[in-house]
């Protein structure tokens, strides 16, 4: 596996365009389309949060067929808790661009990010679609990642090609998400795509492991959103033998999505609301993996423990402190904390349990004054 520029276009039949339409006041790109030449086998994994918005609706109904050739975000505006008007203007967003593509409007999957509760203004969107659709193109990838952020102050992108069998494989993709960051999903968007050839049910699995270690290990403030989406998009284009069962390609090419899915999570924290610090939380010799990954969220949750890190104050206590809240009647002479330099950028922590061979990885940042100080003026 090697790191190749490209982006969410690296894959053969992937386009890609960005602009703005007016949603954002700041006159940044607020609207992004990817689109692929063939129809595609897609899958995707979504927020579990019970409020979900408008286009998550008609996303998760548009994949359920494990179909899709185009991607259409706006952000500014999460059209979430928008009701009906929100629900159409979500289908009629995804038969515009279906229109002006050629393609069936079932192939075109929507989705936004932004603020909560406020209209979305789809005639700003109708007016510029043409445009959007007609600047398509392989190198038009990062104008494309510029147009799905909100508080993010950088673009998520990565590409990797494999070999599977003599053909050259390649996977791009792009991310956003800096707040309101907890598992299953964060405030998180990515989109990832393959000219690979793979069944639906093994793409389904593989996206699904992925993200048990990348987008479900991280949190910033344990905020859960309303219209997160990783959504896969396999064109086949690679002509690799279709992989089919699990093998030695499959496990490339998981391989290559987990790496992917990490690199998107770990930038993901890195440009965390306010951040200064990138913690790695580590928990072993639990009970199974599950205690392992559930002690290390209560550590990296911790108000105290993310407020030490951003004062550089090694309180070790606070982590003890955290693991205790869990009552997992783990004693004093059981527990072990190890943890790295807490005035650097990167710090580790490590618990020991002492219980059995469970054990988890998750990645979070500090809680700086300036969270507070962007989150008490986003509107």
């Amino acid at each position: 596996m090697k790191k190749i520029k490209g982006g969410v276009t690296a894959a053969q039949g992937f386009l890609a365009n960005g602009l703005w339409c007016g949603i954002k006041k700041s006159g940044k790109p607020d609207l992004s389309l990817i689109m692929c030449e063939t129809p595609t086998c897609s899958v995707g994994v979504f927020t579990k949060n019970s409020v979900i918005a408008a286009p998550l609706v008609v996303t998760k109904r548009k994949i359920r067929n494990n179909k899709a050739q185009a991607i259409v975000t706006n952000s500014g505006n999460a059209n979430c808790f928008t009701g009906k008007f929100g629900l159409a203007y979500a289908e009629k967003t995804s038969e515009l661009i279906a229109k002006l593509l050629n393609i069936s409007e079932n192939d075109v999957l929507v989705s936004s990010t932004g603020i909560i509760g406020k209209p979305l203004p789809f005639k700003k969107i109708k007016k510029a679609a043409p445009a959007l659709v007609k600047g398509l193109s392989r190198s038009n990838a990062n104008i494309a990642a510029k147009g799905i952020l909100t508080t993010d102050t950088f673009e998520k992108e990565i590409a990797v090609e494999i070999t599977l069998g003599t053909k050259k494989v390649k996977i791009g993709a792009m991310a956003k998400g800096s707040g309101m960051i907890a598992p299953n999903m964060a405030t998180m968007l990515a989109y990832i795509t393959t000219d690979a050839a793979i069944s639906a049910p093994l793409l389904k699995s593989a996206l699904k492991d992925a993200c048990a270690t990348s987008f479900n290990s991280i949190t910033i403030d344990n905020c859960m959103s309303t219209n997160d989406m990783v959504i896969v998009m396999a064109s086949g284009l690679a002509k690799n033998s279709k992989i089919t069962k699990k093998g030695t390609d499959y496990a490339k090419f998981c391989k290559a999505l987990q790496f992917i899915c990490l690199d998107l999570a770990k930038k993901i924290v890195i440009d965390g609301e306010g951040a200064t610090k990138f913690i790695t939380v580590s928990v072993g010799s639990a009970k199974n993996d599950a205690q392992a990954k559930k002690v290390a969220f209560a550590i990296a949750n911790s108000n105290l423990v993310k407020t030490a890190a951003y004062g550089s104050n090694p309180n070790w206590g606070r982590v003890a402190a955290a693991v205790g809240s869990l009552g997992l009647n783990i004693t004093e002479s059981q527990l072990k904390i190890k943890f790295s330099s807490f005035k650097k950028k990167d710090i580790s922590i490590y618990v020991d349990l002492n219980i059995g061979s469970g054990l988890s990885t998750v990645y979070t940042s500090d809680l700086s004054t300036n969270y507070v100080e962007i989150n008490g003026k986003y509107n």
